[in-house]
């Protein structure tokens, strides 16, 4: 019996340490392993039943100990000591006669005994099928409440892992984040004062420029060619002894001191650069006088010997004005005496100094505001992503306190629940103690019922046979199907009768209710959304971004799991410096010209373009472009033949720089170049269609700012020196006639202006005609930064190509205008006299004209 209850107890302690140390997943009991384990320490099997009986059978060997045992658990009545004292006192006679028994005297006191003890029985029978029908009840629901528990601490336990991982992953953007904060604060505050001292020096600069075009606009009101303003002027060309610079310098003292006001070195360099040439073979000094017409100049000898100058042995470069035309300069200068040069030459020559000036301004000032847009740029640059990193910051900071506050909650419920199962674990170990020993009790009544009830049916004797009894045997319980599948149902028992009782104890009931599947309902996970993705570990080389997503639910009683709570994913995987890739040499194109050497190309194109910070060659570049010579072999005219002919179905617009620095010399070689040029298409298989502009620039200097300026009033394009002299026409004679009619214009360099007039001129050109544009030139244009972006604008629809006339053309300005290559697309002419011949005519047809199959044979010769 002792062995029995201990193995019992035994069980019931082990599966409940088992199920409260199990986790929530392990640790779920189906419904069937609930069933079998309320059987296996509440239910009393039968066999743990009937061993129990017979266990406390053999310890009730005689009627004393079964009434003993009835004592000790009060379950005694004064009916039940009589019979029970009937039974002992037969029982000691019966030993005492060495076995024989006495019959009873009265049978009908036997039956009344008997009837008692199966009421007895009944009732103890009842109250152990009720004890196990309560203590199952219990355990199931204990069980029950248990297994929600544990679901609850294993759910907080996951709910905390999840902010203690949003905790890590907070902690580690604030660490960043102030990292980065103050670095990049750092990086601009020394950006903005980077970027004002530039701008200060540059607007610092831009005061100076201006300074200097103030002075260059009075210097040029003081020297206006008009009959009014007549001004003895005189040229020198100096030397500086001590810097070794040679410098312009005027006698006339008025503009000697307007030019001494120039700031800048740009304007001094211009100053030089535009009236150096007027000094080429000059000896002596002559005077100018501002009229139409040049007067006879007075010659002054200038002595060849410099006045006495003591020299400052520590340092011989003290000059305060650091070589510019000052007076003490002057006095201690080798100067070179000029020719006076006629009254618009020299108008020109300062309109040219100004333009000058005038585009290092607009030059100045666009760099001023690329910079501050450069500057502006990263400042908003650096400050958006100070901005985010403060938001980020911010947003870590507010996740990091909720996730931190979640982290304790979780805790806090689980240290809560906790207690509450040791609780609930406690009462069901003592509950299960009670039941044990409860079982036993009722147990030990039976047996001694029935051993009582035995030795009365042994005192009737064999005559007896009415006496005899069965108590009522019924079946175990049959479950029906239960009302829920989880969370607390209902249902019903039924069993049926084995053995139905013939005198002996009746039958239990057969029929009951009771809890059923007790256990919790299982619980899916269920997420918050996704968070953004954080910013990327590595620019390049490979980086990785990472969300999370934090636990709204966590999943309990064997629910669906929770999904993943953090992603990453691979970024800018890019290697950090990485040149880009170039495919192969295409073939070589066809010569662009048929004879005087042409050129071939060829190219290789972008295969995988450039990572990170790699190199790559630009589209101009001799490793992704190349040139070779072909077709050297001269162009060979015959005798009656003095131009070579173009057929190419060309637009072609010529302009014709008319500019006082030509003068009439000059002009009469423009002229004669443009008529051999028009003789080109002269042939009646000609496909060109030609127009024709003459540009120079206004006579008067306040007309300038009208006609390139700003002004509200400009000026149209013929007062501003710029006349077409005939639109689109295929009849060259009337070209000739109207070139050879032309007056010699005497104006400035209007060139951009000319540019963007050849463009207007080319929307009337024909669609399936190429477009090209010459400019016959010699000097500087009026404005570089203006030429330049007019040229740049025009290459977009025509092919230009430069005649630079002269030494004095600004070759290498022409070449930045011309379209590529330049080398076909600039013809150079040193002389005027050069300019009258056919050669550069030809030169210039053969760059722009290549057609084989046009050509004859006899014009192509070889080298």
């Amino acid at each position: 019996m002792t062995r029995i209850v201990k193995k019992i107890a035994l069980i019931a302690v082990t599966y409940l340490a088992g199920s409260a140390l199990a986790t929530n997943e392990g640790s779920t009991l189906s419904r069937f392993e609930t069933i079998r384990a309320m059987k296996k320490v509440f239910a009393r099997s039968e066999q743990a039943h009937r061993s129990s009986m017979a266990a406390i059978t053999q310890r009730l060997t005689s009627p004393d100990d079964a009434l003993a045992a009835l004592k000790q658990n009060n379950q005694t009545t004064s009916a039940l000591l009589q019979v029970a004292d009937l039974a002992v006192a037969n029982h000691r006679a019966t030993r005492a006669r060495g076995g024989l028994r006495r019959k009873p005297k009265k049978l009908s006191g036997l039956s009344g005994a008997r009837h008692m003890l199966n009421n007895m029985i009944f009732e103890s029978s009842s109250k152990y099928d009720g004890e196990i029908a309560k203590c199952t009840e219990f355990y199931s629901k204990q069980c029950g409440l248990m297994q929600i528990a544990r679901g609850e601490i294993a759910a907080s336990n996951y709910l905390a892992a999840n902010a203690r991982m949003s905790i890590l992953s907070s902690q580690g953007s604030i660490s960043r984040c102030e990292e980065n904060i103050p670095t990049k604060k750092l990086e601009l505050k020394e950006h903005n004062q980077k970027c004002r001292h530039e701008v200060g020096k540059m607007n610092t600069r831009l005061k100076i420029i201006l300074g200097d075009i103030a002075v260059m606009t009075m210097i040029l009101k003081m020297t206006e060619c008009s009959k009014k303003n007549l001004m003895q002027i005189g040229m020198m060309k100096c030397k500086d002894r001590c810097t070794k610079n040679s410098f312009i310098s005027f006698k006339h003292e008025s503009v000697r001191k307007q030019f001494a006001q120039l700031q800048s070195s740009s304007a001094h360099e211009l100053t030089h650069e535009v009236m150096s040439d007027l000094f080429d073979g000059v000896g002596d000094l002559e005077n100018l006088e501002f009229v139409a017409d040049p007067v006879v100049p007075n010659k002054t000898t200038l002595s060849t010997i410099p006045m006495p100058r003591t020299e400052v042995a520590s340092n011989p470069c003290n000059d305060p004005n650091m070589g510019a035309p000052s007076s003490a300069t002057k006095r201690a200068a080798k100067c070179t005496i000029a020719k006076s040069p006629q009254c618009p030459k020299l108008q020109e020559r300062f309109l040219l100094v100004q333009a000058g000036i005038q585009d290092e301004k607009d030059d100045l000032m666009e760099e001023v505001r690329k910079t501050e847009d450069s500057c502006q740029e990263t400042k908003d640059t650096l400050e958006t992503q100070i901005m985010n990193d403060e938001a980020t910051l911010g947003n870590a900071q507010t996740k990091l306190a909720a996730a931190t506050e979640d982290e304790a909650t979780a805790g806090e419920s689980a240290r809560q629940t906790s207690k509450s199962f040791n609780g609930m674990n406690s009462d069901l170990v003592r509950t299960m103690k009670t039941c044990n020993t409860n079982y036993i009790n009722f147990e030990t009544e039976l047996c001694a019922l029935k051993k009582i009830r035995g030795e009365l049916y042994k005192m009737a004797g064999k005559s007896a046979v009415k006496l005899f009894f069965v108590d009522c045997e019924v079946a175990k319980w049959e479950s029906e199907e239960c009302s829920r599948e989880c969370g607390g149902g209902t249902q019903k028992l039924v069993r049926g009768v084995i053995a139905h009782p013939n005198r002996g104890a009746k039958c239990l009931p057969l029929e009951a209710v009771r809890s059923c599947n007790l256990n919790p309902c299982s619980v899916d996970c269920k997420l918050h959304q996704w968070s953004g993705w954080s910013k990327c570990s590595a620019e390049c080389g490979g980086g990785v971004e990472q969300r999370l997503r934090d636990v709204k639910r966590a999943m309990r009683f064997g629910g669906k799991p929770c999904g993943a709570t953090s992603e990453t994913k691979a970024c800018n995987a890019q290697a950090c410096e990485k040149d880009c890739t170039l495919g192969s040499w295409t073939k070589w194109s066809d010569c662009s010209k048929d004879c005087d050497g042409g050129t071939q190309k060829r190219e290789r194109f972008i295969k995988e373009v450039a990572l990170g910070e790699g190199d790559c060659a630009s589209k101009w570049d001799p490793e992704r472009l190349e040139y070779k010579h072909c077709n050297t072999r001269r162009c060979m005219l015959p005798d009656k033949v003095k131009v070579l002919p173009c057929k190419r179905k060309l637009d072609v617009v010529l302009l014709m720089d008319g500019s006082g620095s030509l003068k009439k010399e000059g002009w009469k070689a423009v002229v004669a170049a443009t008529r051999n040029f028009i003789s080109a298409f002269s042939s009646k298989h000609s496909h060109v269609k030609m127009s024709v502009i003459l540009f120079s620039g206004p006579k008067n200097f306040a007309n300038i700012g009208a006609c390139v300026g700003n002004s509200k009033k400009p000026l149209s394009a013929e007062k501003c020196g710029i006349k077409t002299v005939t639109h689109f026409t295929d009849d060259m004679k009337k070209v000739d006639d109207l070139v050879k009619g032309l007056d010699y214009p005497k104006g400035g360099t209007l060139t951009s202006m000319a540019l963007a007039t050849a463009k207007a001129e080319l929307s009337l050109g024909r669609k399936s005609a190429q477009s090209v544009v010459v400019v016959l030139t010699d000097g500087r244009p009026y404005s570089t930064r203006k030429t330049l972006a007019a040229s740049t604008q025009l290459r977009k629809t025509a092919r230009l190509i430069w005649v630079a006339i002269t030494t004095h053309a600004p070759l290498a300005f022409l070449k930045s205008c011309a379209t590529r290559r330049w080398q076909e697309n600039i013809v150079v002419v040193k002389t005027f006299e050069q300019l009258k011949t056919a050669d550069p005519i030809n030169q210039l047809i053969a760059n722009m004209c290549p057609a084989p199959h046009v050509l004859p044979a006899y014009m192509l010769a070889p080298p």
